[in-house]
C-alpha cells in the first residue's frame, strides 16, 4: 500500500532555537512517488527525513501520513522504514538474521518471519547470500540487505538517507538503476536524501532542492534543470553549472551546452565574442573556459561542446559564439530569484 506524505509549515530548531535546521518547509509527496531531497551538506535534508521518520520531533508544524497528523508517534507506528548511509547491519548475525530482525517484535511464528525474509531477499537478488555475515559481502550487497530488512516490514513509506554514498562510482551507477527498478516494482512512496545531483536527476520523479533549511524549488528534474527558481538552484544543479552574466541589474543565465560556436545556433540568438583560456576533454565533450563579451561584459563562462561540434576552438584566441534567446534565463541581481525576461540584443541566424 502506497500512501501520501505531507509536511506543513515545518520548523525544526536546535541549540535552544539558535539553529534553524528546517525553516518553514511545506511540501506534499504523492502516492507512490519517488521524491529526492537534494542539497549541500548542512542544508536540512537529513533532518527533514528524520522528522518524517519520527526520529526528530518538529519544533512547530505538522507531519501527515495518509492525511493523519503523526507528530509524536514513533517510526513503527508511522509504518515507515529508514535505510541509513551506514546500513547499520549486525556484524555477528547472518544476512537472514539481519533481515528477520525487525519482525521479532511482531511476535510472528519463526517460519513466517523467515518466509517473509526469504521473499524480500529473493526480490532484491540476495537469496543466495542468506548464510553469510556482513563482512563477507560487497558494499552493494550490504546495501541490498539493508533494503531487504526495510522491505520485510511492508512499510507504507521508504526513507533513504544517502544509501549509496559508500559505494564506488561504477557500483553507484548500477545501484541507482537497481533502486529505481525496485521502487517501481513495489510502488512504495519513497523519500531519498542525497547531495549528488546525478542521483537526484536519475532517481527522482520530483526533486526538492534545499539550502539553509529552506525549500528552494520543488519540481520534475527537467523543470528544475531548465527553469531554476533562483541562482542557488541554477548553480547547484548542472555540471558544469549554469553561467550567470551580469547585465543592467539582472543576471542572465544559460547552460554551458547552450553556448556554442555561432554557426551551430540558428533562429533568434544572442552573439558574443568568446575569448578562450583553456579546454578540458571529458567523456567526449570539450569544456571550454574563457571570457565572454556581448551578452554581458568580460564575464568568465564555461561552454560544453559535444563531440558532434568539431569546430576548431583555440586557447588564446577569440571566437564568435551564440546562445538561443529561448535558452536564456533571468534572475534578480540582488535577491537571486527568477525574474521576468528582459530585452537582450539579438540577431537572427
Amino acid at each position: 500500500m502506497s500512501v501520501t506524505v505531507e509536511v506543513s509549515n515545518l520548523i525544526k530548531q536546535f541549540d535552544g532555537g539558535h539553529v534553524r535546521a528546517i525553516d518553514d518547509v511545506s511540501l506534499a509527496i504523492e502516492e507512490g512517488e519517488y521524491l529526492v531531497l537534494l542539497g549541500p551538506s548542512g542544508c536540512g535534508k537529513t533532518t527533514l527525513l528524520r522528522t518524517i521518520a519520527g526520529l526528530e520531533q518538529p519544533t512547530s508544524g505538522d507531519v501527515l501520513i495518509d492525511g493523519s497528523v503523526v507528530n509524536g508517534l514513533p517510526p513503527r507506528v508511522r509504518k515507515v522504514a529508514m535505510v541509513f548511509q551506514s546500513y547499520a547491519l549486525y556484524p555477528h548475525k547472518t544476512v537472514l538474521a539481519n533481515i528477520v530482525f525487525p519482525l521479532k517484535p511482531e511476535k510472528l511464528p519463526k517460519q513466517e518471519r523467515e518466509s517473509k525474509a526469504r521473499w524480500a531477499a529473493e526480490l532484491l537478488g540476495i537469496d543466495h547470500l542468506l548464510d553469510r555475515k556482513p563482512r563477507q559481502l560487497s558494499g552493494g550487497e550490504r546495501q541490498r540487505v539493508a533494503l531487504a530488512r526495510a522491505l520485510v516490514r511492508a512499510p507504507h513509506v521508504f526513507l533513504l538517507d544517502e544509501p549509496l554514498s559508500n559505494l564506488d562510482a561504477k557500483l553507484r551507477a548500477s545501484a541507482r538503476d537497481e533502486l529505481k527498478r525496485f521502487q517501481q516494482r513495489v510502488g512504495t512512496t519513497t523519500v531519498y536524501v542525497t547531495h549528488d545531483q546525478a542521483e537526484a536527476m536519475g532517481l527522482g520523479d520530483r526533486i526538492a532542492v534545499m539550502n539553509h533549511g529552506k525549500l528552494r524549488q520543488l519540481g520534475h528534474p527537467v523543470e528544475v534543470y531548465d527553469d531554476p527558481a533562483d541562482t542557488f538552484v541554477a548553480t547547484f544543479i548542472g555540471s558544469p553549472p549554469m553561467n550567470l552574466v551580469p547585465r543592467d541589474g539582472t543576471l542572465v543565465g544559460f547552460r554551458p551546452e547552450h553556448l556554442l560556436p555561432a554557426a551551430h545556433v540558428s533562429g533568434e540568438r544572442v552573439e558574443a565574442s568568446f575569448h578562450v583560456d583553456r579546454i578540458e576533454y571529458l567523456s567526449g565533450d570539450r569544456h571550454v573556459y574563457g571570457t565572454v563579451n556581448g551578452i554581458g561584459k568580460d564575464t568568465r563562462v564555461i561552454a560544453r561542446l559535444p563531440a558532434t561540434v568539431t569546430d576548431a576552438v583555440t586557447p588564446g584566441e577569440s571566437h564568435p559564439f551564440a546562445v538561443n534567446v529561448d535558452k536564456l534565463r533571468f534572475f534578480d541581481a540582488e535577491s537571486g530569484e527568477r525574474s521576468e525576461p528582459v530585452r537582450v540584443d539579438a540577431e537572427h541566424g
